[in-house]
Parts: C-alpha cells; structure tokens; sequence
C-alpha cells in the first residue's frame, strides 16, 4: 500500500484534538522537516531493554529495574524486549501501569504482534537477529523476516493518556504476499489478595480491554473500580477471551504486492474515570484516522526537545543530556485525581516515587524543563500552588501561604497516605519562576505568580522565626501526624530535605519548639537551630522577588524586597560564618553558638551560590569545595565533608553525592570567580559518577568515594540539574 497523504487542514484537526498544549509547536529551534530524522546519534541513551517477571515490578528495596519509556504525562510505560528473548519479539514489555500511586506490572507483553502466511506462523528472527532500540519519543522494533519481508514497530504516544502503535510489514520480494496478523497478550496477576483479582479482560468490537475492581490499599495499591486499559485497532478485528489471555485476529487477510507495504495501528489507552475514558475514546478516534498527523507532530516535538537540551553541549556530553531529557519526560505525569496540574515524579523507578509530586523537587526539574518545554515548566509549578494553603482553610489557616511538602493523587480525604502536610520544603520557588521566565519570556506568568511567592516568604517568617530575629528555621505543622516530639523534629528534617543528615541528629541535641502566633495561638514548631542553607535560600528569594516584582512593574515592592535580601544576607554573613574553620554552619537557637561540632555539611556551600558569602568567606569555603580531604572527593561533592566523624558514603544525606547539591557548589565556584575549578570538578564529576556517560540511568545519589549508583534510579532532579552542567549556560 502508498503511504496515505494527509492534508494541512486533517493534520491540525488531529491536534487539535490531540488535548494537551504541550503538544503543540515544539520550542525554540526550529526542526527539521517532518520525516526527517536528525536524531540518529541519540540512539539507545538508556537501556530500555527487560521483560517483567512478576506484576510486582521491584526487588527489596521497592526499585524496578526494568527502565521504562513514557511520554505526554501518560500514566503506563513500556519496555524493550531484550534481544536474544524470542518468546518476546513482536511486543512491548509491559504496560507498566500506575494503580493511582503505585506501579504494577500489567503483562509481561500485552500486544503481541504475530504474522501467518498459508496458516504459517512466520518466524520473526528467520532473517537474522532484530533490532531493538529506542530514540528520542520513540520505541523501535525492525525484524527481518526472510524471504523478502520486514516488519517494524513503533511505538510512541499520541495523547497523555494513549500509545500509538504501528507495525509495518514491508514485501521487499519479487512475488505478491497474503498474509494473516493476530495479536496475543496474558495478564501478570498480582500474587496477593485483593490485589490479584483487580484487572479482568475483556472483549470489545475493536479489541481488548482490561478493567480494574475497586481495591483501596493504602500503602499498595488504589484502584476506583473506574480503571480502564484498553487496545483498540484502526483495522476490523475480533477477539476471544480465555480467562487470563485474549487473541485478536484481523478480519481479513493482507495483500502485498512487490514493494508494497502495509502498516496495522492501534491505541493502547490507560484512564483512570468515565470521563477520562469518554473523552479518550474520542481522542482515540482522531489518532486511527489520522496516525501520520500524529507521528509528525511527535517527531517534530521530540526533535524540539532534543535541540533544546542539546543547544550549547559539547558534543561528546550531548547523549547524557539527550538522557537527561528522556528521564524528566518519562517521569512526567500529567493531571489526575488531585494533582490539577501536568507535573514531574522524581522516579517512575521507585515504589514511592511514582504517584506524586514533591515541591523542591518540582522547583529544580522546572529549571531543567524550561529548557526544552518552558510550557511543561509552568505547569509544574502551578502544580505545587495549587495547594497552596490559604487564609480560608478549614484544616491549616495558620499555615496560609505554605506549600506542602508533597501532592499525590489522593488527598487525605480519599485515603491518601503518601500526601504530605507536616512540614514544607527549602524556599526555591521565585529561584524556579524566574529560570523558567528567563527561558519563556512570558511576562503573564510572572504576574499569576508573584501573590503566590510572596505569601509563601511571608509564612516562613510568621511561621518559622521562633525568636523573631529575621532568620528562620526548619520546622513542622500542627498537623495529626506530628503528635510528639520525636516526630516533629523528624518532620523538620524533612522540610530541609536532607532528611537524616548528622546536623540533626536527635542525639547531637536538636528538637524542637513551639511557635505561637501573637494571640497565643499555636501555629507550628521550629527546630533549635537556625540553618544556613534555609536563610540562604530566602535571601536569595527575596532577591529574585525583587526581580519579578521589577519586571511587573510593582517598583515600589522591588526596593522593599532587596531591603529584606540585603538584610538577610547580612545576618547569614555575620551569624553563621565560622571564620577558624572557613565554613559557613547552623547556629544554636537560644546561644546563637554556631554548630561546628557536628562537622562540616555542603550546605554550608550554599552562600556561595547564593551570593550570600562575602569574597574573603567565599575564598575560604572554595579552599575546602577543592580539598580532596573535605568536598573533593573522587566523586565531588559528599553531603558531607569526609573529614566528619558522621561522614557515611552511602547512607543517604550523610556523605552520597546529590547532583543538586553538586549544581549549587558548582555555580556558587563560578559566581565568586573560580570558573576553573569548577570546569575540574564538574569533568570529574561526569566522568567519575557511574554511568553518567554510559546508558545506565541517571540516579539519585553517588557514592563519593567510588562513583557507584545509589538509590533510585531515573531520578527527575538529577536529570534537571545535569542539563545546566552539561551546558554550562
């Protein structure tokens, strides 16, 4: 068959209806003409290949190990067939599915693609091994069948909710071709009840569809009863049900003159409500009429991003960027259940990581974003505002202004129990509208987030401030969950994100106090320290609201912010600077004594990026960011300094290596003049950390001393915060 032409007014219908505004033109950069592939160097940057065992997807430590591909804010994944693994050819591994927050296991290779000639089974390795890769947006399969036909599969999403697929079977012989298809799947059952009686096939006129019971387990899995993943074929096909496996077959067979191809397509669609499905299923039927439209606009889009991210990169770092962007894009989750707004998960790799959405987080990964979609970057941001909490809350009004710690698709009241409210997280957010502006250039979007900003500074100090001096602490809500002294202080810890660093320990003395409106009412707790990196943090707030409110027009505001940010700069210079040691530290709430006896932590790099230090304290804290006794490690920078007696290389924030972390010290060298020394340690970095430049994926934390992988992989911040690095712009 000849390709079908499809006209300009077709094309925008189909994205028009395609749903989501990122699908639409890709950003800056202007792509190469839909059909041509500029991309071919970017091949198989991360390793997607792996066929599930168990619906379970994880070992011990609640990791999947299986690297996924998704794309759009879908909320299923797939895989690649490892090659050599014949019973899995012809299919994509998985779906992996989101049951609300958690990740399973759908099949090991739900649409199984098989051809038949003369009632023949066709061997689908007869002509040798296939190729399985993946590219930028997409996932590719291309076997040569022998004798003169070749099949390729496609596979890349049309919408945030459904995969387009595409099998082409090309005659490439000298004689015409008749030729059958069907397609076989299994269900993975979970092993344990009520998990295991959740999915359930089921015929339909265009395929297979699998629905889900009602199971409500917290800690789990959470389904409605609502669910739905279903296949549906742009071709007529029926299909039988055989307790746990289904066959679709065409409706006729296919005729392939010599040089003549044929492509079969169909959705593969996860929603989570009735109205999800309705609307999808119009979606559904936009794709099948016209796939090309929306196999261009992918393709295009992805050419967009891969310009963006690779704009300015040396060519031998561009693979790991072309990583980078792949990690944040398969980590994106687009708006359901409580979440209001598209955002990114820190990992689709690990169990708790999969369903929600954290504000630090989300505040890195939208620098990192606004490179190659600055649309995805304000929605990330407007995710985490919308639960902003306000005067008007029935449960918190002493907190209005707060951003919780973490969004999931179920709130409180529909059983959540992921969803975060005891504490907060570090003050990054003008930081994050302002990188993201830079990039958009959208001045509106500065304006809706401005009162946002500003009511979030204004309750870190109504709030956090136990002394009323002008510098805050780490803290906690009066929240349920933060019901006695030893989980307050956990919760504070929490809101710094370095959630068990050795500053504060329990044992070296930290706890808490209550803090009190001046009425007497009790608003929350703060830790009995002021830490360097959370006032660091507000001046340089403050600093950018002074920005953003210059660049709305509010001038007035401007000179009042830089007022507040030249002050707190002041106090951080003066306070928590520890001039024997060169080292920027906490001090002791009720003495003000700075903290150095619990060693030296990288936050205390922080007034550098910052610009908090002065120059004589910034030349200090760089003698110890380049001793390979302190920060410079093989793998810089440890969380902690290796001269710590606390100093741990693999026990989470007290001595891995964050790439945030590593970001902040690494600009923080650049901003006070020692351009030089950064390039070092950032080469070093890149080159020491395990499998930065390989097609491991990126990971949440290193080992300082060996540059093994730590923790979760295909970790969002990381990935964000590598981009710049790569760059250096």
């Amino acid at each position: 068959m000849t390709r079908p032409r499809t006209s300009r007014a077709a094309l925008l219908a189909a994205l028009l209806l395609a749903g989501s505004a990122t699908l639409a033109a890709p950003q800056a950069g202007a792509a190469p003409a839909p059909g041509r592939d500029r991309t071919p160097d970017y091949a198989d940057v991360l390793d997607l290949h792996g066929t599930p065992a168990a619906a379970l997807p994880g070992d011990a430590d609640d990791v999947n190990r299986v690297n996924v591909f998704a794309d759009r804010g879908a909320w299923h994944a797939y895989a690649l067939p490892e090659a050599g693994d014949r019973a899995a050819y012809g299919g994509f591994s998985g779906p992996l599915y989101i049951a609300q927050e958690y990740p399973w296991w759908l099949s090991e290779s739900f649409s199984r693609i098989r051809l038949t000639e003369g009632g023949r089974a066709l061997d689908l390795a007869a002509g040798g091994a296939p190729r399985l890769t993946s590219q930028p947006g997409r996932l590719v399969q291309s076997y040569d069948l022998g004798r003169g036909l070749r099949l390729t599969l496609t596979l890349r999403f049309a919408t945030d909710r459904s995969a387009l697929v595409r099998a082409e079977v090309r005659n490439t012989g000298t004689g015409r071709r008749t030729l059958g298809a069907d397609w076989t799947g299994s269900l993975l059952r979970p092993a344990d009840a009520p998990m295991r009686d959740a999915p359930k096939l089921k015929a339909t006129g265009s395929g297979v569809g699998v629905d889900f019971a009602k199971v409500r387990e917290t800690w789990d899995y959470l389904t409605d009863g609502t669910e739905r993943f279903e296949v549906t074929h742009k071709e007529p096909v029926r299909t039988t049900v055989d307790g746990d496996s289904y066959r679709t077959e065409t409706a006729a067979p296919v005729s392939l003159a010599p040089g003549a191809a044929h492509r079969f397509d169909w959705t593969e669609s996860y929603t989570f409500t009735e109205a999800e499905r309705a609307r999808e299923t119009r979606r559904v039927r936009a794709v099948l009429a016209h796939p090309q439209a929306y196999v261009s606009a992918a393709d295009a889009r992805w050419r967009g991003y891969v310009a963006g991210v690779t704009r300015g990169v040396p060519a031998d770092r561009r693979r790991t960027a072309v990583k980078s962007l792949e990690t944040l894009v398969t980590n994106w989750r687009s708006a359901a259940g409580q979440l209001k707004h598209d955002g990114i998960t820190p990992s689709i790799s690990y169990k708790w990581f999969t369903g929600g959405l954290w504000s630090w987080d989300t505040w890195k990964q939208a620098v990192g974003t606004a490179r190659f979609d600055p649309r995805l970057a304000q929605t990330q941001i407007r995710s985490m505002f919308d639960r902003q909490i306000t005067a008007d809350s029935t449960a918190r009004p002493q907190d209005a202004g707060m951003i919780p710690d973490a969004l999931f698709y179920n709130d409180p009241e529909r059983g959540g129990g992921n969803w975060n409210e005891r504490n907060s997280k570090p003050p990054l957010a003008s930081w994050s509208v302002w990188e993201v502006y830079r990039k958009s250039g959208d001045r509106a979007f500065l304006r809706e987030m401005y009162p946002k900003l500003a009511a979030y500074q204004a309750w870190w100090y109504r709030n956090r401030d136990h002394d009323r001096d002008g510098l805050a602490e780490y803290g906690a809500t009066v929240d349920p969950a933060n019901d006695s002294t030893e989980q307050r202080r956990l919760a504070a810890a929490w809101e710094s994100g370095m959630d068990n660093a050795p500053r504060f320990d329990a044992d070296l003395g930290t706890s808490v106090v209550p803090n009190h409106a001046p009425d007497g009412t009790l608003v929350g707790y703060s830790l009995t320290q002021e830490s360097v990196d959370l006032n660091a943090y507000l001046a340089q707030d403050q600093d950018y609201l002074a920005r953003i409110a210059r660049a709305v027009g509010k001038h007035a505001d401007a000179a009042r912010w830089q007022r507040k940010a030249d002050a707190t700069h002041a106090a951080v210079r003066a306070k928590m600077y520890d001039p024997r040691d060169g080292w920027f530290h906490d001090v002791d709430l009720a003495t003000g004594t700075r903290l150095t006896a619990r060693g030296r932590g990288v936050e205390g790099a922080v007034p550098l990026w910052t610009g908090t230090a002065s120059r004589e304290q910034a030349r200090a804290v760089r003698a110890k960011l380049t001793d390979p006794a302190e920060f410079a490690t093989p793998v810089p920078f440890p969380t902690v300094a290796k001269s710590s007696p606390y100093f741990s290389p693999t026990r989470y924030w007290r001595g891995p290596v964050w790439l945030d972390q590593a970001y902040f010290a690494l600009e923080g060298l650049r901003r006070y003049g020692y351009g030089q020394d950064a390039d070092a340690l950032t080469d070093r970095l890149l080159a020491k950390a395990s499998g930065l430049t390989e097609r491991a994926p990126v990971m949440e934390n290193y080992n300082p001393q060996t540059g093994a992988p730590l923790n979760s992989p295909n970790f969002s911040w990381s990935a964000a915060l590598l981009l710049p690095l790569l760059s250096r712009r």
